[in-house]
Parts: structure tokens; C-alpha cells; sequence
């Protein structure tokens, strides 16, 4: 049976490359959200590894960073984790297999291991990943989950087809936003106005909240919640990724596309939010769903296509 689910999302400034760092503030902050009655937290894309330095390894160092899943060092860790706070833990790192090869893995795992899995189905920040070939969908106390990455929520068709699948909610950890792009007003924010973020909150907060920012996240990710009738997890880095700088804002939205919880400090923080079953059926995107009529548009949203994924600012070399 379906219960009211109490969530957290996290945001923190991780460090390229210092897993044992990283996972000390993601037991820190999963400590903060079961002491305040979380029962999952959910943190953002690499939180264990750090991201945006990967674009510059080569395969044995991406080997060497990457790790085995579920028998590496860091889902033990996490294991311990979830284990002394009581509560389900989902984080991202990169993983290798058997035969060397690559991907961008997410992982939940509560006090007996391994939940589920997650391969990105999209990734680009390092031409050595593979992308993943397959949705997930797994149990939490009663509730449907998925996972999409990043880049993944940005093809509508992947969240309208883990809905199809099952899912209640979906977790989305990014590493997103202020970095350049076609779309007017976005662009790299200055790393010089986060150091000085105590003395001039303004500065940094203007630049974040803007179209570099959250303004942009807003037209688009609460209707993946909305159109779905899902609630969404989402979880974003704050502060320096490697050279790259991060507005955190990571928020919980609701069936209705409301934000319901949002980390809203220049600094690592945690937003929870109590879930309700009674809004997946209550949500206009429930209605639409049920409304459908594949007959019409199966084959057209069907048809061969050949993928083609450009990332401006990092196929320009911005």
C-alpha cells in the first residue's frame, strides 16, 4: 500500500575526483534529512565522482575513476549510509563493467544494498561512455520510482515512456544549467561571484535566478511533472564543478507541476516534501494519459530516426 512519502533533495559542491569528500557530505546530509523524518534522499548526477573534469580523461583514467556496480567501494559506502540513518540513498558515479566499458550510472541503495540501477541513456561529457538501452523501474515504500540523467528528461519521450512503465516518481539528478547555449540569455556564470557570495549575495543570486538559471529549468521541467502526472525529484550541484559554476535550485514537483520544496541557500542545503498518493490521479496529466489514443501516432513517434545529440558549449569548446 501506498503511504505519504516523505522525500529529500540535496545540492552540495562536490570535488572533482575526491570520492571519499564527496561521500562525507552526502552521509552528512542524509544524516540532516532523517533527522528531520526523510526517508529517501536523493542527491545529484555524480555527486560520488564530480562531472565536468571528466570531459578531459582519457579511458584509463576514467577506468580508474570509474567503479564496478554493486561491488565497488563506494555502493558499500553508501550501504553504511543508508544503514546508520535509516534512510534510502540515491547518488550518481561512473561505473565500468567487465569488459572495460563505460557509463553514467545512478544508483539507489537503502541499509541492504543495491535497490537499482540506472545507465544514462544520453551522456556526453566524456566520448568513452557508452549509453545506457533500458528504463528503470523499481519499489519504494509502495510507490513506483525511475530514474531518468540529466540530458535524458530533455527527450520528452523518455519520462512519458517510464510513466507508461509505472512510475510515480521519477528522480532526475542533473549537472545543469549557466553554461552557454542557442537559447537567448544563457551563459557561464563568473566564478568570481560565488567567492564573493557572502559579501554580495545579489550578484550571484541575480545571475542564478535568471535565464542562465532557474528561469530557464521553469519552462520546461515543471510540465515533465504536469504532462506526466508524476511527482519529480530533482537534484543539481551548487557551487564550483571543476571550472564550470552551479545554481543548485534543486526542487520537488508535484502532479499539479508545483514546486513543493526547493533548496533555496548559496550553499550545500537539503528541501523535503511529504508526498501524497492522492494527487497522481487528481492531476490534469492523469486525465490526458487515460485521454490517449496511440492508434493515431504510433507509427509516426515510432519511425526511424537517427539520434543526433549536440551540447553547445562543449562541442564548441565555450
Amino acid at each position: 500500500m501506498m503511504k505519504t512519502l516523505k522525500i529529500a533533495t540535496a545540492q552540495f559542491e562536490n570535488r572533482s575526483g575526491d570520492k571519499d569528500y564527496n561521500l562525507s557530505r552526502i552521509n552528512e546530509l542524509s544524516a540532516l534529512a532523517a533527522a528531520s523524518g526523510a526517508e529517501v534522499i536523493s542527491f545529484h548526477e555524480c555527486s560520488i565522482t564530480g562531472y565536468t573534469f571528466a570531459r578531459t580523461l582519457n579511458k584509463d583514467q576514467m577506468l580508474g575513476l570509474a567503479e564496478y556496480i554493486p561491488d565497488g567501494p563506494s555502493i558499500q559506502k553508501l550501504q553504511e549510509i543508508a544503514s546508520a540513518h535509516q534512510i534510502v540513498v540515491l547518488a550518481g558515479l561512473f561505473e565500468k563493467d567487465s569488459n572495460n566499458d563505460l557509463f553514467k550510472a545512478y544508483v539507489a541503495v537503502d541499509k541492504n544494498g543495491l535497490i537499482a540501477k540506472y545507465r544514462k541513456l544520453h551522456p556526453f561529457i566524456n566520448p568513452h561512455l557508452k549509453p545506457g538501452n533500458e528504463y528503470v523501474i523499481f519499489d519504494l515504500y509502495g510507490w513506483k520510482c525511475s530514474i531518468l540523467i540529466c540530458y535524458d528528461n530533455n527527450i520528452i519521450e523518455n519520462v512519458r515512456a517510464t510513466t507508461l512503465l509505472g512510475a510515480q516518481i521519477v528522480f532526475m539528478p542533473h549537472v545543469t544549467m549557466c553554461t552557454p547555449s542557442t537559447r537567448p540569455g544563457a551563459g557561464f556564470v563568473a566564478p568570481e561571484l560565488w567567492e564573493n557570495r557572502v559579501n554580495d549575495p545579489t550578484s550571484v543570486r541575480a545571475e542564478f535566478e535568471g535565464l542562465k538559471g532557474r528561469a530557464w529549468l521553469m519552462k520546461w521541467l515543471p510540465a515533465r511533472a504536469y504532462d506526466n502526472a508524476i511527482y519529480a525529484v530533482f537534484s543539481n550541484p551548487i557551487g564550483m564543478d571543476d571550472d564550470q559554476l552551479k545554481n543548485g535550485c534543486s526542487m520537488i514537483i508535484d502532479p499539479y507541476g508545483d514546486v513543493i520544496a526547493e533548496c533555496r541557500k548559496l550553499d550545500d542545503d537539503i528541501a523535503i516534501a511529504s508526498i501524497s498518493p492522492d494527487k497522481l490521479e487528481k492531476a490534469g496529466g492523469y486525465r490526458y494519459i487515460n485521454a490517449r489514443n496511440p492508434a493515431l501516432y504510433r507509427h509516426i513517434i515510432g519511425q526511424a530516426h537517427e539520434p543526433h545529440q549536440q551540447v553547445v558549449w562543449l562541442d564548441d569548446k565555450k
